[in-house]
């Protein structure tokens, strides 16, 4: 079992930026690959990014490439997401994930999830 515990959302004007924190719980971080979704109101859960299991590999969605960063801290447990140059429609609640398999990254089948930090993004 792996539990993750989101912190850092908010309501950010357009253009700013914000820091997403996942902490995860046991000594075994750097076991799993980590991934971040967001899913808005009435739309599916989109991959925003993912990093390897010793942040050797990065993955970024479409949408979010040259603005937002992914990186983990393997001695303290935790993941981060670096979003900047914010835009109204990344207003999403994001939600951290982990899985032990570093198969397709971007699809929704990870093995456990935190409990999602809304984000919005006035214009």
């Amino acid at each position: 079992q792996v539990q993750l515990v989101e912190s850092g959302g908010g309501l950010v004007q357009a253009g700013g930026s914000l820091r997403l924190s996942c902490a995860a719980s046991g000594r075994t971080f750097s076991s799993y690959v980590m991934g971040w979704f967001r899913q808005a109101p009435g739309k599916e859960r989109e991959f925003v990014a993912a990093i390897s299991r010793f942040g050797a590999s990065t993955y970024y969605g479409d949408s979010v490439k040259g603005r937002f960063t992914v990186s983990r801290d393997n001695a303290k447990n935790t993941g981060f997401l670096q979003m900047n140059s914010l835009k109204p429609e990344d207003t999403a609640v994001y939600y951290c994930a982990v899985r032990y398999s570093d198969v397709n990254v971007r699809v929704l089948n990870y093995d456990y999830w935190g409990q999602g930090t809304q984000v919005t993004v006035s214009a």
